[in-house]
């Protein structure tokens, strides 16, 4: 079921429904055996979710988290200053899970950006991007990139608006065991895409190769495995990807 509805309903309509249908879904899941850190909250599990294969407790019924997103969570958390500095942000497709919350943090002088997402403050392409060269201090843009045909112009447009001394977060699904990313310009099925790419509406799959690719850019790229920081209860507890690197990309000062 969960399967047909994501590959079905239009995301912007998915973003519309799941506003409604949160609470009531938080209220029947909710127990001890594991826990959102990102409002706290336990449950007896989360929700399945996957465009072609069904991850089980992967999505969290309170604020609608995946594993990725409770990871980048911690580490915002725990490892930055993104929650005690005056910072200016620029938050691509923005999660339903981090939106409201980044919305209130009066220390951020926070922006959405998206040409589809309808909780976006600016409707922009990411390839053409109206914003000033080094005009941020702090950009989120978490599985965005394996949609853009164009991804290099995307991340020349990341680095051009990231001030220097800023941060980029720029997650993607990737393959670990692929060295090389794949992407074919001549598939253009949806349902052979999903087959191929893993989402009827991604373009490539990322391999090893997507660091070294942001790091030609300019950027001064970490691969970081906060996992590797945590106790094995810790990563079931809050159902986290063990292992899953975390793109840490930045500007540095010239």
């Amino acid at each position: 079921m969960f399967k047909k509805i994501l590959n079905t309903i239009p995301r912007p309509l998915l973003i519309r429904l799941s506003i409604i249908g949160r609470p009531i879904l938080a209220f029947f899941l909710r127990g001890n055996k594991f826990t959102d850190p990102i409002d706290g909250k336990s449950y007896r599990k989360f929700l399945p979710y996957g465009y072609e294969v069904i991850r089980e407790n992967a999505l969290s019924p309170g604020t609608l988290s995946l594993e990725r997103h409770r990871l980048f969570w911690l580490y915002l958390k725990n490892e930055t200053g993104f929650f005690t500095d005056n910072i200016k942000v620029l938050h691509f497709a923005p999660e339903q899970a981090f939106y409201k919350k980044f919305r209130k943090m009066k220390n951020l002088d926070y922006t959405t950006t998206d040409l589809n997402s309808p909780i976006a403050d600016v409707k922009a392409d990411i390839c053409n991007l109206p914003f000033k060269d080094n005009e941020f201090d702090f950009i989120i843009c978490n599985h965005v990139l394996e949609h853009i045909p164009d991804d290099t112009k995307a991340m020349m447009e990341l680095y051009r608006i990231l001030a220097p001394g800023g941060t980029a977060i720029l997650q993607v699904p990737y393959k670990a065991d692929l060295d090389t990313t794949f992407e074919d310009d001549s598939i253009t099925d949806p349902k052979e895409r999903a087959e191929i790419f893993g989402q009827y509406d991604h373009v490539r799959v990322y391999g090893m190769d997507y660091f070294t690719k942001l790091a030609s850019i300019g950027f001064n790229v970490e691969a970081v495995d906060y996992t590797s920081t945590l106790t094995s209860e810790e990563v079931e507890k809050y159902k986290l990807p063990k292992g899953e690197l975390i793109p840490v990309c930045r500007k540095l000062i010239s």
